[in-house]
């Protein structure tokens, strides 16, 4: 069963990082994806940029309304996702606890069984 394991965290401290953190956080990570990569369980991940770039489409009874930015109520933003291939649930959680031990700025990650998978092209 595919997984997605979706990133939560406050972007104003993610964001505050500076390049050395963020790149010793995106070398742990490398680590926890690197495994999976070599058993094949490996899907998409992506890092989000912040939400001051997000756009959102909302569906109106007329045209729909277009509002930069996310507008989402919460005090953590959607930061990325994972795609993993897990056999149980417990296998997920186990996913997730790796990226939250190798991530040291908190947050939580949602974990969502994938219904449909439609891989598009990688990108270059």
């Amino acid at each position: 069963m595919l997984y997605a394991i979706l990133c939560y965290n406050n972007e104003d401290v993610v964001c505050a990082w500076s390049k050395e953190q963020d790149d010793e956080v995106m070398a742990r990570l490398q680590v926890v994806t690197g495994k999976l990569r070599d058993q094949g369980r490996l899907g998409p991940v992506a890092r989000l940029m912040p939400t001051t770039a997000a756009t959102t489409l909302r569906k109106t009874k007329d045209e729909p309304l277009i509002i930069d930015g996310p507008f989402a109520e919460t005090k953590e933003q959607f930061l990325g996702f994972y795609v993993v291939d897990c056999e149980t649930l417990d296998d997920a959680v186990a996913v997730a606890k790796d990226l939250a031990e190798a991530n040291p700025g908190g947050g939580s990650y949602e974990l969502r069984p994938i219904g449909a998978f439609f891989p598009g092209k990688e990108a270059a």
